[in-house]
């Protein structure tokens, strides 16, 4: 009897669906860049609008060099992103062969998707409600708040006008990952700082005579740069993914599992509501080399879902069969009384008081699929 009930709580749709924790599932996989401009990472940060009106900012993190840019907007419509991406970014720094962002409809917009193909630049995206894909973005974000943050409260009314500061000091400072700092690994020389002028320090030091000369140090100080950098970004990769799959807990997921999508989006208050969804899927692949499966819906041909493993929950085959189906019981106590059926409130008589003056409802008592009367003592 021990056993049945356990199996039959385990097996529960409605515990599942509320009780079942979401966990990490699959193991850390980072994102790979062989140099400058190879692959750049977008994002858009919102805050509170400054006297100009400017309530977002555009963030664009090169994964290799970790070199940011940050454009302050009033809005994320997709015309002002192809405006800032080509005026801002690409006159400047160039095209970069691939771009990667998440499922913002301002980037995943028609006009964003033809610029990119018109220009040659790949485009790739996150799983939906996964922000760890996209991460030099959302990590700079945090830094940039911090320093954001730090200024004195009337400059902070008008905080796009220190925006290019701030970023110009982040690029200009080592990075813990690489060892070095972004400007550097971008333009192969460190920038000149208003501190060195004062101080009459050359950062370089060394004199350039020639074209060729100064061609032929960058190239030999840029290819040792990025060298080290690589080696230095591949330790400290290594060490988070360690510190990461600690907590994880393998769950093997094949074409034709059951699964479930966890509920995510919900709007207002949702203390209440399921952690996963009702609807079942059926995995139907997993892309190359990610724990990222395309899912669809049980007994339909699509749309294909395309889902990070850590929302998706595998199912067995006592778990699909939903609480409804199991088969009503009538439950019967040999007692003096009258049968009570469900929607007949249970009269509750306390010291005092007349039974027909405080009634109670027992809906909570047994499942809402019994129907037939019971006894109660």
């Amino acid at each position: 009897m021990r056993n049945e009930i356990e199996s039959y709580c385990h097996s529960c749709l409605r515990c599942i669906q509320r009780k079942t924790l979401p966990s990490r599932a699959a193991p850390m996989v980072h994102l790979q860049s062989q140099g400058p401009m190879n692959l750049m990472c977008i994002d858009f940060l919102c805050l509170e609008p400054d006297m100009s009106g400017q309530g977002n900012i555009l963030v664009m993190t090169d994964h290799f060099t970790r070199y940011t840019q940050a454009y302050p907007t009033k809005d994320q419509w997709a015309s002002t992103v192809a405006k800032v991406l080509v005026e801002k970014f690409f006159i400047h720094y160039g095209l970069p062969l691939k771009v990667h962002s998440d499922q913002g409809r301002d980037i995943e917009s028609r006009l964003i998707k033809q610029l990119l193909d018109l220009l040659n630049i790949q485009k790739s995206r996150t799983t939906p409600y996964h922000p760890q894909g996209d991460p030099q973005p959302e990590r700079f974000n945090r830094t940039l708040l911090n320093m954001l943050g730090t200024l004195l409260a009337d400059k902070k009314q008008h905080w796009s006008r220190h925006i290019s500061a701030v970023v110009h000091a982040y690029n200009s400072t080592k990075n813990d990952t690489t060892g070095y700092s972004p400007y550097r690994l971008m333009f192969g020389r460190e920038e000149r700082l208003p501190v060195g002028l004062a101080f009459g320090v050359s950062i370089d030091r060394t004199a350039t005579t020639s074209y060729k000369g100064y061609l032929d140090r960058i190239r030999k100080n840029l290819k040792t740069a990025y060298e080290k950098a690589q080696e230095a970004s591949d330790i400290r990769g290594q060490r988070n993914k360690k510190n990461y799959d600690l907590k994880v807990r393998i769950q093997d997921l094949q074409p034709g599992d059951r699964v479930l999508l966890r509920n995510l989006g919900v709007v207002g208050q949702h203390k209440l509501a399921d952690r996963w969804k009702s609807q079942h899927y059926i995995v139907c692949k997993q892309l190359p080399g990610l724990p990222v499966y395309q899912i669809r819906p049980e007994g339909s041909t699509g749309p294909l879902k395309t889902w990070h493993h850590n929302h998706l929950l595998p199912l067995s085959e006592a778990d699909c069969v939903p609480l409804q189906s199991e088969p009503q019981s009538t439950a019967t106590v040999p007692q003096k009384s009258h049968p009570v059926t469900r929607s007949q409130p249970v009269p509750r008589v306390t010291e005092g008081e007349d039974s027909e003056d405080e009634e109670t409802s027992i809906d909570w008592l047994w499942p809402s699929q019994m129907s037939e009367p019971v006894v109660l003592p």
